[in-house]
């Protein structure tokens, strides 16, 4: 068996320092926030060249908080993408606001930034780019449209870590950077958690607030907020992962690097890096015409396989109220039924990529 993740290998490998760290939680009985959270913060937002990092309980409360400190609520609209998994647009609706969909980029599968402006209204507050399977969105352009309308910009960067723009790291480009740290992701906790990172100290200290009940300072609630903080536990995991975050990074961009190489005259369309891009490989996701039967192939051989994401989120009977119907976002909805996640973990082996390459019809070694 040739597993989609496996945790438990990355576990072992680092399983000292894990346990080490949880166990110095436990004895400072900080469960809450506290020093490691703190700590977590400032080497985060440095690792990300952004002044500020604000940790929070999950990936999806970092983007509404995020949102929230923007000033995004009832009656606004941000414009996202249906191609993502279903938090983003989520984030949105916990505001009041509406999502207002544009299709992808066929080639990147992220924002189509030619299509943004015309999705612009007067009730238009804020764009949110989507860093998909570990590759940035096209940022100079969406900054520009958003300087020149007066839009806030905030990344979703769940799937980015250590990404870069332009040489330029994720989470340090927009107004606001989200992440999360949710297990399966190339930096992940054990458990869920999840951090924004910014440049303004105005938003750094609104998110503070709002992820511990809006309180300034203990009993002193300055605005309605919520139960969003980290655990302590997890903020001491995330910190010994994040050591390896660099050395990890590069094994993944080997394995797609090898990937690329042996699926060549495989039949499927292998992810193509944008040339402003640096792909830090969360998921390596191939294009086939016959995915069902490429799945079902590989499951047969004993390898487990993903898709991200089958169901765009304007096809989604959860958010029929928007409005949108199939044919609306025709590239989105392509890419949705052909992608297929093949296995992609820094502590797979060239024996095990070159064998889910063979099975999946490429060329030897």
């Amino acid at each position: 068996m040739i597993p989609f993740v496996d945790l438990k290998t990355q576990y072992l490998s680092i399983k000292d320092e894990i346990d080490t760290a949880v166990i110095k939680v436990l004895e400072s009985t900080q469960f809450i926030l506290g020093r490691e959270v703190e700590a977590l913060e400032k080497e985060f937002s440095e690792y990300c060249n952004a002044q500020h990092g604000i940790a929070v309980n999950t990936g999806t409360s970092a983007l509404h908080l995020a949102l929230l400190a923007a000033g995004i609520g009832p009656g606004d609209e941000v414009i996202t993408v249906p191609f993502t998994f279903i938090a983003t647009v989520a984030a949105i609706v916990y505001t009041g606001a509406t999502p207002v969909f544009v299709d992808v980029d066929p080639v990147s599968c992220t924002i189509d930034v030619t299509q943004i402006e015309a999705a612009i209204t007067e009730r238009t507050k804020a764009i949110l780019p989507v860093h998909l399977y570990g590759q940035p969105a096209d940022m100079d352009p969406i900054l520009e449209i958003a300087q020149r309308h007066g839009l806030v910009v905030i990344e979703d960067a769940a799937q980015a870590h250590r990404s870069e723009y332009k040489g330029r790291r994720v989470g340090s480009i927009g107004d606001m950077g989200c992440f999360s740290f949710y297990p399966g992701k190339n930096l992940g906790a054990y458990g869920e958690g999840g951090m924004v990172t910014t440049n303004n100290s105005e938003y750094a200290s609104k998110i503070r607030m709002l992820r511990d009940w809006g309180q300034e300072r203990r009993y002193h609630h300055v605005m309605k907020g919520y139960n969003y903080r980290m655990d302590g536990i997890q903020g001491a995991i995330v910190r010994v992962k994040l050591r390896y975050l660099d050395q990890w990074t590069e094994a993944r961009r080997s394995h797609a690097a090898l990937y690329d190489k042996l699926l060549v005259d495989s039949g499927v369309k292998t992810p193509t890096v944008m040339p402003y891009s640096y792909h830090v490989y969360h998921i390596y996701a191939v294009r086939s015409h016959n995915r069902s039967a490429l799945q079902q192939k590989l499951q047969d051989q004993g390898i487990q396989t993903g898709i991200h994401y089958p169901i765009p989120v304007h096809l989604q009977s959860a958010y029929a109220d928007l409005g949108y119907k199939v044919g609306d976002f025709p590239q989105t909805e392509a890419v949705a039924n052909e992608v297929l996640s093949l296995p992609m973990y820094p502590e797979l082996s060239v024996a095990q990529i070159k064998l889910v390459s063979d099975a999946v019809g490429g060329r030897d070694g």
